[in-house]
């Protein structure tokens, strides 16, 4: 039986955590510019994580060393010995689903197949391995789909409700022969949502073909968060007009129509003339905080003033992603929430 039929659902984001996972960067060649940046930015979102909520830190070998002396003394952090090829554990890290209310079910996981975003980084082959090691580690009951798709890809209301880019989820690099439909009903059956809403696009620079977690974000059941740019000179201002018409028209599992929030990012961010995808919508969500990518620049207190209106009660953090978009991703590309048993 699939994830669905047993009773399982696919947790929002701001519902309780356990914990959240980050793996420790080491591959330099995924970043542009100077790397030793970007190791002090994960330390920093992990000891900003730490102080609401369990982290646990993913790294073998010397990268590990390097993990557990950066956070030397900053209690709630666990450090696991996890080869790994890369940091981006949005997308390598196991999508934890939960039961239904009133069904006495285990905590279980998804673990899709992993390619690199359609091979673009070899080697990737400990990365495959990173999901089914973190829910073993658990003790999860596993689905496994057969199937490509990245966590940075998906997005749910908690309620029922996917959002997703169809530009990197149905691709003939990830899911050869896959189309839309077998790809819809797979969503269905193994996160146990009721409905699939589909938007195009992407952000200059992002190389994962378009996450939605750097276009649109549900913040509340029948809201959504979504990227602007009004800058017409920008390359991204004609592809995110396109998702903000899309997404109002659009209707939620439970047929309600969207309410979007316009969030704008980053004008033509770029970094020694390569095109970035800065966007303030790859925050991350943890017990009680929003940790949300500031960039330096005029969008940034409109951006947080936006969401700290949608997330009332929870500390809103800006954490500097200047260096970490040199990645072409953010706070939620690099971390992976765990959900908390239900009570």
């Amino acid at each position: 039986m699939t994830p669905a039929e047993l009773g399982y659902r696919l947790p929002a984001e701001w519902e309780p955590h356990a914990a959240t996972w980050l793996a420790w960067p080491h591959r330099r060649a995924t970043f542009l510019g100077e790397f030793a940046a970007i190791p002090p930015v994960f330390a920093a979102v992990a000891r900003t994580l730490a102080r609401h909520e369990p982290v646990r830190i993913v790294a073998a070998a010397s990268v590990l060393a390097e993990a557990r002396t950066a956070l030397a003394g900053v209690a709630n952090v666990e450090c696991i010995d996890l080869v790994t090829n890369d940091s981006w554990l949005r997308d390598t890290g196991p999508v934890f689903l939960v039961p239904q209310p009133g069904r006495d079910l285990p905590p279980a996981a998804v673990v899709w197949n992993w390619n690199a975003w359609g091979g673009k980084y070899p080697p990737w082959d400990a990365d495959a391995r990173v999901a089914g090691a973190i829910a073993d580690r658990l003790g999860r009951r596993v689905f496994r789909p057969g199937l490509v798709l990245e966590g940075g890809a998906i997005e749910t209301d908690g309620a029922g409700t996917l959002l997703v880019n169809e530009r990197c989820v149905v691709d003939e690099r990830r899911n050869p022969g896959i189309g839309r439909v077998d790809m819809e009903r797979a969503l269905r059956d193994f996160l146990g949502v009721d409905r699939v809403l589909w938007i195009g696009g992407e952000l200059a620079g992002d190389d994962t073909d378009g996450h939605v977690d750097q276009l649109a974000r549900f913040v509340a059941p029948g809201r959504v968060v979504a990227a602007r740019q009004p800058d017409r000179l920008d390359p991204n201002h004609a592809a995110l007009e396109a998702n903000l018409a899309s997404l109002t028209s659009l209707r939620d599992a439970a047929d309600r129509r969207l309410e979007v929030i316009a969030i704008d990012v980053p004008a033509r961010f770029a970094f020694e003339g390569v095109q970035l995808p800065a966007s303030h919508l790859n925050y991350l969500v943890a017990n009680g905080l929003v940790a949300v990518p500031v960039f330096g620049g005029p969008t940034d207190e409109p951006a947080l003033r936006t969401l700290e209106a949608c997330f009332p009660g929870r500390v809103i953090e800006p954490v500097d992603c200047s260096a970490l978009v040199r990645g072409r991703g953010a706070l939620h590309c690099i971390t992976r929430d765990e959900p908390a048993p239900p009570a």
